[in-house]
């Protein structure tokens, strides 16, 4: 379905320092800097699969979306979609592709939703009964009725989001390509556009590739996650392996009388305030059940819970053993 082998991008970005002199030097030798974006990039997604793709800013997550929808064309390397090279093929390429920019519209800023999305149909050519019937089913699932009649600009940016996403599939595409779509949302929208993928994806099999910094949205959606840094592969795998492999640790949470508590062989108190405490569980040398008996052996426990490594700790800790 996607395939990307030895992908390498690199862009020539312009420098200059800050002052009147500096601009006028600019114009008759310009500093030119290579920025190195996609460095031998491979991976492969099948059909049906929903996929996370997560790293820092900056490091090539924009650019492989859009050499896989064929906006950009990559330095060297081989990228094909349903067998298809996106960027010598755009045009019966993007008629499986959606793709959703979480920071760039699709929508014309000054019109009503619905001519946006009329223009959209007569772009992809979408047959009128096609159309319609996609239609009111997107404006059902993502409640989009009192908006459709409203100009872009005015809608918020969680309502321009849930027209976004109907955009990108007025035309039932293969693969869904989402670039941050709840970069700025609140909660509540938060939760919907990610039930609303969630169903989308179940009844249609439909392929899903999803860049986000929000690991909740990776948590709640995602089967894989590929983990990119200076514009290279660095993980790929489940949320489960990684956490097996990289965070081998357990948090307990507990209320206690007596004390206070003490570090034991495999246990660190993280925080301890008067009767409250959190301890860190090192599994590679203490299980869970031995932690609970040394502490109870401590003091009088009253309350515990045992908690996982958030993915947000977990991912931070890849960033710093990755160093990007």
């Amino acid at each position: 379905m996607i395939e990307l082998s030895h992908i390498y991008k690199t862009f020539r970005v312009s420098r200059r320092n800050a002052g009147f002199r500096e601009a006028l030097k600019a114009l008759v030798r310009r500093e030119v800097t290579l920025v190195h974006a996609l460095e031998d990039v491979s991976f492969t997604i099948g059909e049906g699969e929903m996929v996370g793709y997560i790293g820092p800013n900056g490091a090539g997550k924009s650019s492989t979306v859009k050499i896989i929808s064929g906006i950009l064309t990559p330095d060297s390397g081989e990228c094909r979609i349903n067998g298809r090279v996106p960027w010598k093929d755009r045009a019966r390429h993007v008629q499986d592709i959606g793709v959703v920019f979480g920071q760039r519209s699709q929508l014309w800023w000054d019109v009503p939703v619905i001519d946006s999305f009329s223009l959209l149909r007569d772009i992809y050519r979408v047959p009128d009964a096609a159309y319609r019937q996609t239609l009111r089913q997107l404006t059902e699932r993502l409640n989009l009725s009192e908006l459709l009649s409203t100009p872009v600009r005015q809608l918020s940016l969680g309502q321009r989001m849930r027209c976004e996403i109907a955009a990108a599939l007025l035309h039932r595409p293969r693969i869904l390509l989402l670039d941050e779509p709840t970069i700025g949302l609140d909660a509540l929208s938060k939760i919907a556009v990610r039930r609303f993928i969630q169903e989308l994806h179940r009844e249609t099999g439909m392929t899903v590739l999803l860049t986000t910094h929000d690991m909740q949205d990776i948590e709640a959606l995602t089967q894989r996650v590929l983990l990119i840094g200076k514009g290279r592969i660095l993980l790929d795998g489940t949320l489960a392996e990684w956490k097996a492999r990289r965070a081998p640790h357990k948090i307990l949470r507990l209320d206690y009388a007596g004390g206070p508590l003490r570090p034991a062989e495999g246990l660190w108190v993280v925080k301890d305030d008067l009767g409250h405490a959190q301890v860190r569980v090192d599994l590679t040398r203490q299980t869970v059940p031995q932690a609970i008996a040394a502490l109870c052996a401590q003091v009088e426990v009253r309350d515990l819970s045992v908690e996982e490594p958030s993915v947000d700790e977990l991912v931070a800790a890849l960033y710093r053993e990755f160093e990007i």
